[in-house]
């Protein structure tokens, strides 16, 4: 059974009362995961629009990530008990180690065994890493113990296909989250995935969702407009067949959106 729920609304680049707006409305229309950061700015926010909801907390399912300036052992979990009074709640479902950062002054381990000490306090109910490579993910295993990662969230999109990864992920049991599944919007005028949405009479989004959804990935697409956040939802309802997947999977152009210089690994 996986640990992340397979559909979450996510908050990146969303502020103020956008972001309020947006996970406010994400939850009056069904969602019930919500993904955030540290380095988001925005914590305060999705803090305030659950907190406004009406939506128990214990309905939800709530991750945010320690960013780069917090990994040291002195450091994450104060950074981690900040997250949660800006999130106006006890504990995180899920706490990610944001970006591998190589060559950033902390070792992994440090990092790693700070973020099960925030598990063990209850800060967090679950830990897990976001773009980690193979050969980090290797290296989290071995400090935490093949069943303590609950997800390495990574960018993966039609033209982001990431299929070394992937399976390694799922050889390790390790659930992959997928993040920038739309390509920043670019897939969205993709005529391979236009023609699959008008066989399926859906929108290119929820095809493109239907895949990642498809392939056992969780997804946590976001958006500014309900209408979006409703129809997005859809794409849980919508079955591929081998051919839509074939096609699907020919689209791989190793279009990566995402790659900050010092934060990102050598990918594989």
């Amino acid at each position: 059974m996986h640990t992340v729920p397979a559909f979450g609304v996510g908050t990146f680049r969303l502020n103020g009362q956008t972001a309020i707006d947006s996970v406010r409305n994400a939850l009056d229309v069904g969602y019930r995961a919500v993904d955030t950061a540290q380095i988001y700015d925005n914590e305060a926010d999705v803090g305030q629009a659950i907190a406004h909801s009406g939506v128990a907390r214990s309905e939800l399912f709530l991750t945010t990530k320690i960013w780069t300036a917090n990994y040291a052992q002195t450091q994450l979990v104060a950074s981690l008990r900040d997250s949660l009074h800006k999130l106006h709640t006890d504990y995180v479902d899920l706490t990610l180690i944001h970006w591998p950062a190589p060559g950033n002054g902390v070792a992994l381990e440090e990092t790693l065994t700070a973020l099960a000490e925030a598990k063990a306090q209850g800060l967090t109910r679950h830990i897990g890493i976001s773009n980690f490579n193979i050969e980090l993910t290797q290296q989290a295993i071995a400090i935490l113990g093949q069943n303590a990662i609950a997800t390495n969230q990574i960018e993966l999109s039609p033209y982001l296909q990431n299929r070394t990864l992937t399976q390694f992920l799922h050889g390790q049991g390790i659930q992959v989250t997928s993040y920038m599944t739309l390509a920043y919007g670019k897939v969205l005028t993709e005529p391979v995935l236009q023609r699959i949405a008008d066989k399926h009479q859906a929108t290119v989004a929820q095809i493109a969702l239907a895949w990642a959804l498809q392939l056992g990935y969780a997804v946590i697409p976001s958006s500014t407009k309900r209408e979006n956040l409703a129809s997005n939802l859809l794409a849980r309802n919508i079955k591929l067949d081998a051919d839509d997947m074939a096609h699907i999977a020919s689209l791989e152009r190793n279009g990566r959106e995402v790659n900050p210089a010092g934060l990102a690994p050598i990918w594989d």
